[in-house]
């Protein structure tokens, strides 16, 4: 609905403009620290924890790192992390046994943070290519992407990061079937207040390349993944899987990419008003960051007018690189 405005000079809607105070006062999105969720990289492999080289100022982190970053986040008023791993490629097996090892790095660091910063959130991926020796979000059979099959491994993985303490599981997998599963699963072990937010539409996009490098997924990847991330050029199937996976038993939804998908963002949120979140991802903090080391943009200015952007559109909240910097930004007034 459009108000009907008298005509100029009635009108001018310049007026609410003149000032910061009035500026304050009519502006209709905000963005608080609490929308917001960091996401890491941490690792247990000797030497591996070094700056990521595609997206300058983000670093893999140790047990210990990861520690001081969940305490960071904690003082900056972050609500909370989520936490990927790099793996050691000598572990990594077509049958991916260590996604749901409890003594892997996630499950490690998942333990040691509750036990030091037990009030903040934990929020973790399930998807089997940081473990997978073909780099593929399951398992791989003659080429051909598994779903079932990979639906198993899933539950184990996600009934193994419950156990150790995780509060938001993430399945970014794509896989037919699976969050149903999961919610099963989980209620059947007694984790029924664990919270799944689903990566229900996300895209086969060109932007998670640096993503791909941090984890350490580049390499190992053996094709594309196509026939499991949506079509870029699809909106109306993002609605059917997001209403799939609330009917299984999501509780949150996400979007992925961000930036680029913005109007999927509002159609999800105008079409079931569930907590819907996006990612922005590495290959957006990338571009963004490489203009801003060119001196070609204002970082701090493009960082928070990318972050609104993300809140005009109807998310919730969002996943972000840019976390801790626009945490201390925001907290400054």
């Amino acid at each position: 609905m459009h108000p009907i405005l008298p005509p100029f000079p009635t009108t001018r809607l310049r007026r609410m403009r003149r000032t910061p105070a009035l500026r304050d006062l009519a502006q209709e999105h905000r963005l608080s620290v609490k929308d917001l969720i960091w996401p890491i990289f941490i690792t247990d492999v000797p030497g591996a924890d070094v700056e990521i080289s595609s997206m300058p100022g983000v670093v893999r982190r140790r047990l210990d790192g990861a520690l001081r970053a969940a305490e960071e986040a904690a003082a900056l008023g972050i609500p909370a992390i989520c936490l990927f791993p790099y793996t050691d490629p000598a572990v990594k097996t077509e049958a991916c046994e260590m996604a749901w090892n409890p003594e892997n790095i996630t499950n490690k660091v998942i333990r040691a943070i509750k036990a030091e910063v037990p009030d903040l959130a934990i929020m973790t991926d399930i998807a089997l290519d940081p473990y997978n020796a073909n780099g593929h979000d399951g398992l791989v059979r003659d080429g051909v992407i598994l779903n079932d099959e990979t639906v198993d491994c899933l539950v184990r993985m996600a009934l193994a990061q419950a156990e150790a303490g995780a509060d938001i599981l993430g399945p970014s997998d794509m896989m037919d079937g699976r969050i149903g599963a999961m919610r099963a699963a989980l209620e059947a072990a007694g984790h029924r207040d664990v919270t799944i937010l689903s990566y229900a539409a996300k895209y086969a996009s060109a932007f998670y390349g640096p993503f791909r490098d941090a984890v350490g997924a580049s390499g190992a990847l053996k094709g594309d993944k196509k026939t499991y991330q949506m079509n870029p050029g699809n909106s109306d199937e993002a609605i059917r899987l997001v209403a799939r996976d609330l009917a299984e038993g999501a509780d949150m939804v996400m979007v992925k990419p961000g930036m680029p998908y913005l109007d999927i963002c509002r159609r999800v949120k105008d079409s079931f008003g569930v907590p819907t979140f996006a990612y922005q991802v590495s290959g957006e903090y990338a571009m963004l960051m490489a203009a801003v080391r060119n001196g070609w943009l204002d970082g701090e200015k493009v960082m928070l007018e990318s972050l609104m952007a993300f809140r005009r559109a109807g998310c919730d909240g969002v996943l972000t690189y840019f976390a801790p910097e626009a945490a201390r930004l925001l907290n400054q007034g």
